[in-house]
């Protein structure tokens, strides 16, 4: 059944597009340009910490989130949270923000 799609009286959303995030995936900002591909993913409550700054490294542990290999000159990877992550259509992962607002990695 697709997200949001109708079953008897219950309308089923879709509250967890993150569980079909997998690695190879396009990942596309909010205004759709594309900005990488997924590299990693890690759920939430995962135990790996991600290779960012300390504070934005937990968050991201208890929320899950995805490591971006970022497309285009100079771009760096980026990760981001299993709530920055809006939906996944035709296997291409949808954030609800922009490039700018996702956690840098350090290496």
């Amino acid at each position: 059944m697709q997200p949001g799609a109708s079953a008897g009286d219950e309308i089923v959303i879709d509250t967890q597009p993150f569980l079909r995030v997998g690695v190879g995936m396009p990942v596309v900002d909010e205004a759709g340009e594309q900005i990488g591909v997924v590299a990693a993913v890690q759920g939430p409550g995962t135990d790996i910490r991600p290779d960012t700054i300390a504070g934005i490294a937990e968050h991201l542990m208890g929320t899950g989130y995805a490591r971006i290999d970022g497309t285009g000159f100079l771009s760096n990877d980026v990760y981001a949270a299993g709530n920055q992550i809006s939906g996944v259509t035709d296997d291409v992962v949808e954030l609800h923000v922009g490039r700018e607002e996702l956690h840098r990695a350090t290496s």
